[in-house]
């Protein structure tokens, strides 16, 4: 197919372009470049580029395209919460609109980025499949549950919208990010010799990595109509279910010498959830997420040391709240984080 991946120059994108392209697929990059810079290593050989803003995208952005896979988001709940109308602006409308722009171009297939974090404070240990009550916590994830909703409604017989719900990400990508739970605690652990959990460590949490996510979005634009038309897919493997503090466990073990200090300062967290991943593997049987936590660990401990991660970038340029804030301080961005 000819694709258009939004956000390709972020964290997952900068993974799954490749894995796009491995597939056979025609790809083409959409990003306004916000985190194009973000590098921990080379640069990645990133597919020929539409550099926009995804709220100034206009109907010949769309033209000739078989299907979107669009990841393009304020991804990070601090940031979220620190400018709610942007993340609505940015996440929903924006996401929407781009939405009506590709089934009204004529294209067939669009695969949304969406999140377990839908599933926010649930409660409980028991395993929550794609039908379970969806009951967000930040302006991130109730985005992700507006722009669903919407989808469903665009909805018809030439156009399929399908949702992926990643648990949450990790992993290395050239275009690091190290404000998600695994790669941070790593981070810490070799740049402190201390991992520091502020909650209690009890919340449960779901992860899988940004190649299995990539897997995942070929295996959806290969499967039949039928068999994804409108469906949520859970995205990652039951495995990878872990406490925070069974996380911090994974990365002490990876990292000699390391401590782990559970504070409980930052008081209870409401987000909590167990996954089930089961309806992915039924509907697309050639998916299968593979990576480990540990395996992850051990990816990541390699680059950070490969490519003499400072403390410094680890803080700011591929911290996202930091680095927007950096770049506004420095003029290169306006309020609304266009150039």
């Amino acid at each position: 197919m000819r694709v258009l991946l939004t956000g390709h120059q972020g964290y997952l994108g900068s993974v799954m372009a490749p894995v796009l392209t491995a597939a056979g697929h025609d790809v083409v990059g959409l990003d306004s470049g916000l985190f194009a810079t973000c590098l921990l290593g080379p640069a990645p050989a990133d597919p020929e580029t539409i550099a926009v803003d995804l709220r100034d995208v206009g109907p010949e952005h769309l033209a000739g395209f078989d299907a979107v896979v669009h990841l393009a988001a304020l991804s990070n709940d601090p940031l979220g919460a620190l400018a709610p109308e942007l993340t609505y602006d940015i996440n929903y409308h924006a996401s929407t609109r781009l939405a009506r722009l590709a089934k009204d171009a004529g294209v067939k297939r669009f695969l949304y980025a969406s999140t377990c974090s839908v599933y926010g404070a649930s409660g409980g240990d028991d395993l929550l499949t794609e039908d379970a009550p969806l009951r967000p916590v930040t302006p991130y994830a109730e985005s992700k549950v507006r722009v669903e909703d919407d989808l469903v409604e665009l909805a018809d017989d030439d156009f399929t919208p399908v949702f992926l719900r990643n648990a949450t990400a990790f992993g290395f990508s050239p275009r690091l990010r190290a404000d998600i739970v695994l790669n941070n605690l790593v981070g810490h652990a070799l740049l402190t010799g201390e991992v520091r959990v502020l909650s209690d460590g009890t919340p449960w949490r779901p992860l899988v990595h940004a190649e299995d996510i990539a897997t995942a979005f070929v295996e959806a634009l290969a499967a039949p109509r039928e068999a994804v038309h409108t469906q949520a897919f859970n995205v990652g493997t039951e495995q990878n279910n872990l406490t925070v503090a069974e996380i911090a466990a994974e990365v002490i073990e990876a990292v000699p010498g390391s401590t782990l200090a559970i504070t409980g300062e930052a008081g209870a967290d409401p987000r909590s959830y167990r996954v089930d991943f089961s309806r992915i593997r039924a509907a697309m049987p050639g998916y299968e997420a593979r990576w480990t936590v540990k395996a992850g660990a051990v990816e990541l401990i390699d680059a950070y040391r490969r490519f003499e991660l400072t403390a410094d970038a680890f803080t700011d340029r591929f911290t996202r709240l930091a680095w927007l804030s950096h770049r506004r301080e420095a003029g290169s961005i306006d309020a609304t984080l266009r150039p």
